[in-house]
């Protein structure tokens, strides 16, 4: 049984593969394929359910005839067999729709995302069809779709004005701080090298116009004024009111901790409750009997006496 395993079997040196005998197999063989089924099918004789990702030993052929390639693609047929009344169920490749098309044995179940797909192509082919047959229709498309980019575009350009603007204000903020970034650096030089006339703040004229423009907040409304952004003296005197409320708020805490200093409050300590055992009282004929002497008659003398002499 080791031989089998071996990579390099030994061939004898007057072996003449000629001489072999190679078996014959029919010209319409079916190729054996273990493979799993690509939609989920309902069987028409027991109304069974084979769902989609179920393994099967397949039967595979070519397809012939006039329908057997699409474009130079060979088309192929699959033969399985039902798991509960064993009908043969037949399907076969479709590259013309990059799918799998049912042919006989069952009827193939409801799939949503090709509905949503067919739906989208019905509503492409209709605009089409309905540009072609009315002209002002065309144009009105026509005017929607610039009327879309131009705002696309419009919105890019805001978006980039306000990078711009982030920028601007991250380099101020590195250079008080002494730390520079390479990035927005490099980004200005890169502009100044293609030729851009740009400001003190790497901006050009129209992004400084667009930037300027910009205004932050809520619009301006008739019965409430302009709501502005806040600028540095504002929030200078921000932190200056945080660390006034700071200062009182520490001043209270050491005010408090010295009137507590000041009073000498003992801690209370609890109170604790022992359970003890209970002594019953006895009578008092009892308590008597014990405390009184013990009178020894005559014979307990003389018994006494004898063990003495003994």
């Amino acid at each position: 049984m080791g031989e089998r395993k071996v990579l390099n079997k030994y061939i004898p040196h007057d072996f003449d593969p000629s001489l072999v005998p190679r078996g014959k197999k029919p010209k319409d063989d079916l190729v054996s394929v273990r493979m799993m089924l690509p939609f989920s099918v309902q069987c028409s004789s027991c109304s069974t359910f084979l769902y989609r990702g179920r393994k099967f030993n397949s039967k595979k052929e070519a397809v012939g005839g006039p329908e057997g390639k699409y474009l130079g693609i060979q088309r192929w047929r699959f033969y399985i067999k039902c798991t509960a009344c064993s009908m043969p169920l037949t399907f076969m490749t479709d590259p013309e729709h990059a799918d799998y098309e049912m042919e006989t044995g069952g009827t193939r179940t409801y799939e949503v995302h090709r509905d949503k797909d067919k739906t989208e192509e019905d509503i492409d082919r209709d605009k089409v069809e309905d540009e072609k047959l009315d002209p002002m229709k065309a144009l009105e498309n026509r005017v929607l779709d610039s009327q879309r980019e131009m705002a696309d575009l419009d919105n890019l350009d805001e978006i980039k004005a306000m990078n711009m603007r982030h920028l601007q204000l991250m380099s101020a903020s590195n250079k008080k701080s002494g730390f520079h970034d390479d990035y927005v650096t490099k980004s200005v030089m890169s502009r100044k090298e293609k030729g851009e006339d740009l400001n003190e703040n790497g901006l050009t004229a129209t992004e400084e116009a667009l930037v300027s423009g910009i205004q932050f907040g809520k619009r301006p409304t008739p019965n409430t004024g302009r709501i502005k952004r806040l600028e540095d003296k504002d929030e200078a005197l921000l932190e200056k009111q945080r660390k006034r409320q700071a200062a009182t708020l520490e001043r209270q805490q050491a005010e408090l901790a010295s009137k507590v200093a000041a009073s000498k409050v003992k801690p209370m300590i609890p109170l604790i409750k022992v359970k003890r055992k209970r002594v019953l009282d006895t009578p008092k004929s009892i308590k008597q009997a014990k405390s009184m002497p013990v009178e020894k008659t005559s014979d307990d003398t003389e018994d006494e006496a004898e063990s003495g002499l003994g």
